[in-house]
């Protein structure tokens, strides 16, 4: 009896190994080929972000104050009911609104070194905090919102911007690529250096650091100075449209493909009873007034 026990215990080891490798190999491949990734959607407010584009383009307005009112009179002028901010209702925003504020020095540290805006960096920001509070339900009600802290992700997406590996790879190659549409210039080249031979390890460690999220925003400014660039070598200007660099963001380097007429979408973000998608939210958080005081428009 012993004997036969044994054996069947030896077979149930047998099995359980095999279904522990089979989810490994099988979560390998899924990475490497972005079976866990988003697919993303076109706004069905595209149409609208292009008009409002081009009315803030023809006023040659570049005060963030004066474009803000000139969204509300195209807005009042249209009967326009695009733009739902049901993202500002209480639990999230409050919560996120300050866990965003804990990260400002960092944010405007990051911005004096690679001169990307701070308000365009918490637009991503926003994006993906407010995916995550509202998809990790029991996390945020047990740790984020009594702490009032940032989610930094550490599994098929890393930190507070839910950076995958193989983007946060393409971003290093490009810094030191100067045939990349995507190059920087030597200035560049050497700001995200490892210090160590094991890159992968420390490229981990980077971007999920819980005390310092600071790789996360230098990866992020980084990313969209790298999507800039590539536009305008192209060009195409878009440094003036945080929702098409959000929907790029947000889908990858695969997805950008400059052209006279991108639309916005991304992700969809499920809040509240609203769907919007990432570039979306993007536009509604960087124009509206909120965290205006510590990330002003520039």
């Amino acid at each position: 009896m012993t004997r036969n026990f044994l054996r069947h215990f030896g077979r149930l080891l047998v099995y359980v190994f095999a279904l522990i490798g089979f989810i490994l190999v099988g979560g390998f491949f899924a990475l490497r080929f972005g079976w866990f990734n988003t697919p993303g959607v076109v706004d069905l407010n595209d149409r609208y972000f292009k008009e409002v584009t081009e009315t803030i383009r023809r006023s040659n307005e570049s005060n963030g104050e004066k474009i803000a009112q000139i969204i509300a009179n195209y807005n009042s002028e249209h009967q326009s009911k695009a733009l739902i901010n049901d993202w500002l209702t209480p639990p999230e925003w409050p919560v996120l609104r300050v866990a965003i504020i804990k990260d400002q020095e960092l944010i405007n540290r990051v911005a004096g070194i690679t001169g990307v805006s701070p308000r365009l960096m918490v637009a991503m920001l926003v994006g993906e905090q407010l995916r995550l509070y509202n998809s990790e339900r029991e996390t945020y009600k047990q740790v984020f919102a009594p702490l009032k802290i940032l989610g930094v992700q550490s599994k098929f997406s890393w930190g507070v911007m839910g950076m995958k590996e193989e983007t946060a790879k393409q971003i290093e190659a490009n810094l030191k690529n100067p045939a990349s549409l995507f190059y920087l210039g030597p200035e560049y080249e050497h700001l995200l250096d490892f210090s160590t031979t094991d890159e992968a390890g420390e490229r981990f460690n980077r971007l999920t650091n819980l005390k310092s999220h600071y790789y996360s925003y230098l990866y992020t400014a980084i990313y969209l100075r790298q999507l800039m660039a590539q536009w305008e070598r192209s060009g195409y200007n878009i440094n003036d449209r945080p929702e098409i660099l959000a929907t790029l963001f947000n889908l990858g380097f695969a997805k950008s493909v400059p052209k006279a007429n991108p639309s916005v979408g991304g992700a969809l973000i499920e809040i509240g009873n609203q769907k919007y998608s990432f570039g979306g939210l993007a536009f509604q958080f960087y124009y509206s007034n909120e965290l205006i005081a510590n990330f002003p428009w520039q």
